[in-house]
């Protein structure tokens, strides 16, 4: 295994091509005011395992691939079933 830093995330969007969008969320406790504190940060990563919004996966850092890209999708940890399943004729009434 290398010493690349993999972080898990959700897929937030999924317009661009071989691009998706992944939300990191993280929690911890603020070191003076002892307060409980949600951070999320937003990054681009290249995805060419075609992920949807929803997915849980695990980023992996790579060199920069584009201006904004520097993150790379190493695996789909779960799908979100519920945004892949397919509209169907009966379920628009």
């Amino acid at each position: 295994m290398n010493e690349r830093r993999r972080l898990t995330g959700v897929v937030i969007s999924d317009k661009m091509e071989k691009t998706v969008v992944v939300q990191i969320s993280r929690t911890y406790r603020h070191p003076l005011y002892r307060k409980v504190v949600h951070a999320k940060n937003k990054v681009y990563a290249h995805d060419e395992l075609g992920c949807a919004i929803g997915d849980e996966v695990r980023i992996v850092e790579s060199q920069p691939i584009s201006r904004t890209k520097r993150w790379v999708v190493e695996a789909i940890l779960n799908r979100d079933e519920a945004a892949a399943a397919p509209i169907a004729e009966g379920d628009l009434e």
